[in-house]
């Protein structure tokens, strides 16, 4: 424990805590509004019809036990700081490593989605212009932002996050005002009524397969919901703090996922809904307001900015960590004089310039979506589940830390289980479609770098040790 002490102490001194409540509330808020919601949102209704409900309502049932499990754990010590601490604390110095790598990874895959999806909304302004340039620009504004000051990222988080609520509070009132009125579209002559979720070939019109197919996208919706935990966690109250954030997320899922496309499936019948453009766009322009839609079309930009504005923030930190703990080169674990993880920040970034030859490579937008998604479904599964692992090992052996807790986790060990065996349950699953199933293949190359970099990394810090103790 001595060495999760002095990390954080050495965070502690070194970097800014410049985040406000008013900061963190936001990011906590838009944490469970991602870019899957805007951009996948019209393939998985595609894919599993008006069912796509139940989806997200599943998932989101689910990964409350891993918010649950993860609560306990950091709250049972609040010098974990992340999920390579706890990981490397009850598993061993492999899991550490794993995590936390996998999870800086896990941002610059989720990041170079968000950067495509901003490439496909800038084409419904701009339909000529080559994907790369709407991406290149969003990557350099973003790094410039970063590079400032750590204030600076909140602020804009803060505002790109209230841009998102209040669009999606604004969504719901119209549509919900169009379902009163019976709204009859003159484009796809029909008439708001929440009759469409199910005269359309009924709620599961692709049958249980479709149903099953829309899991994938759904997945990439909720990552980054467990940044609640960790942002909770730096606060000068977490006991209070984390409780609240976590218990929240049910009615977070509720209103922003389920509420929120139930309003657009009635307003317009899922048969009407492209697979390969954002629903929310969508649903004005086809009501006749092309006007809305364009406001609507910058909103869901500025929501692709803000996820990838989190995963240049989350993993410039999550480098330094490991730089801190000689588990990443030493050069990530320097601070600009505005106390920045530049270093960090910057190779980040050119990580997520990938996304640019990713667009060149594979020109249609939807298509390289889904290609990201999938690989980073796999791998936020991956760190959901070594969270549950975690959880198991706490239990085993920290017992007596679970029996004085205020805050345990429903349904314990057992439903650790249960919530894995539904994360297995899913890869089974991304098998059945060959887009997802390509990335699925790919996937383990990940890991594979990894464990030949932790077996190389702990030779040669062998070797550094006992060199060291000759002199």
């Amino acid at each position: 424990m001595n060495s999760i002490n002095n990390t954080g102490s050495s965070q502690e001194k070194k970097l800014k805590r410049n985040l406000s409540n008013r900061h963190i509330q936001l990011i906590a808020i838009s944490g469970a509004i991602g870019t899957g919601l805007f951009m996948g949102s019209g393939k998985t209704i595609n894919l599993a019809g008006p069912s796509i409900i139940f989806v997200y309502m599943i998932i989101g049932f689910i990964l409350f036990f891993v918010m649950r499990a993860m609560g306990e754990i950091l709250l049972s010590n609040l010098n974990y700081k992340s999920f390579s601490d706890f990981a490397g604390d009850l598993m061993g110095p492999w899991a550490g490593f794993f995590t936390g790598w996998t999870y800086w990874f896990c941002w610059i895959i989720t990041g170079i989605a968000d950067v495509v999806a901003i490439a496909g909304y800038a084409q419904y302004w701009f339909p000529s212009l080559p994907a790369w340039i709407p991406m290149l620009i969003c990557i350099f504004i973003l790094a410039s932002l970063n590079l400032l000051t750590v204030k600076m990222f909140g602020e804009t988080e803060f505002w790109f996050s209230m841009i998102k609520i209040i669009a999606i509070f604004a969504l719901i009132a119209v549509g919900i005002l169009l379902l009163i009125t019976s709204y009859h579209s003159q484009t796809t002559n029909t008439t708001a009524s929440l009759t469409n979720l199910w005269q359309y070939d009924g709620m599961f019109p692709n049958g249980i397969m479709g149903f099953f197919a829309g899991f994938q996208i759904a997945i990439f919706a909720f990552v980054g919901i467990e940044l609640i935990g960790t942002t909770a966690a730096e606060t000068h109250d977490p006991s209070i703090n984390l409780p609240r954030a976590i218990n929240s997320v049910p009615l977070r899922i509720i209103f922003f996922y389920v509420f929120a496309l139930i309003i657009i499936m009635s307003v317009t019948p899922w048969t009407f809904i492209s697979p390969n453009k954002s629903p929310f766009v969508e649903l004005f322009t086809l009501i006749g307001l092309p006007a809305a839609a364009s406001v609507i079309n910058f909103v869901v930009l500025t929501s692709a900015a803000s996820s990838a504005n989190s995963g240049i923030y989350s993993t410039s930190r999550m480098l330094f960590g490991l730089a801190k703990k000689n588990d990443a080169p030493s050069l990530f674990g320097h601070l600009s004089r505005r106390f920045v993880p530049a270093n960090g920040l910057m190779f980040s970034c050119m990580c997520l310039l990938s996304g640019v030859v990713l667009i060149y490579m594979v020109p249609d937008v939807m298509a390289a979506f889904t290609i990201v998604t999938t690989i980073s479904a796999i791998l936020f599964m991956f760190i959901w589940s070594m969270i549950l692992l975690s959880y198991i090992q706490y239990r085993k052996k920290r017992q007596h830390l679970h029996e004085q807790s205020l805050f345990k986790m429903p349904g314990g060990i057992v439903m650790s289980i249960i919530c894995l065996v539904f994360f297995a349950f899913v890869i089974v699953l991304l098998t059945f479609e060959n887009d997802t199933r390509q990335a699925l293949i790919a996937t383990p190359i990940w890991f594979l770098i990894l464990a030949t970099s932790y077996y190389v990394h702990k030779k040669y810090g062998k070797t550094k040790t006992a060199v060291s103790n000759e002199h």
